[in-house]
């Protein structure tokens, strides 16, 4: 897991974890726009619905939402969907290519957090779980939540 505190965090993938199985993190910057900064200092980004292409060698956030401000300059017309190009270092990029094109590994974005007054994006190589599988993690949550409440009544 990242080093950063939830102060600090922006937007969270709750079904990520609960979709698929996350194998390995990578930290990468984000390409915004000075509304879309201004609109994540306030705290209106979702991630929930977003996922990451690799095209042209490069990586790509699709399907993120950035809810312009009222404020928001008139010379300027936001887009809350588009496309953003993420900044990851060649290494880390060619990796996650080897591993989507030939594994058949899927990229997610996990959380949206400020680092140093940069917006970064935690992503994860993940694999899809099976409908048996999220029974399973729906059970495991219950019976984890069952077994506090027992040990809190005691």
């Amino acid at each position: 897991m990242s080093k950063h505190t939830d102060s600090a965090t922006i937007a969270v993938n709750k079904k990520a974890h609960f979709d698929f199985f996350i194998e390995n993190n990578y930290e990468a910057g984000i390409v915004l726009e000075g509304w879309e900064v201004k609109s994540l200092r306030m705290g209106k980004g979702n991630i929930t619905e977003a996922h990451i292409i690799i095209k042209n060698a490069e990586a790509w956030l699709l399907g993120a939402q950035i809810q312009p401000l009222a404020t928001a300059s008139t010379h300027t017309h936001p887009d809350p969907t588009r496309t953003r190009k993420l900044l990851l270092n060649q290494r880390e990029l060619n990796q996650l290519i080897g591993s989507v094109e030939r594994q058949g590994y899927t990229i997610v974005p996990l959380s949206l957090y400020w680092k140093h007054n940069k917006i970064k994006l935690n992503i994860a190589l993940a694999k899809g779980k099976k409908t048996y599988d999220k029974r399973n993690t729906t059970k495991d949550r219950e019976w984890q939540r069952d077994r506090e409440r027992i040990i809190k009544n005691k």
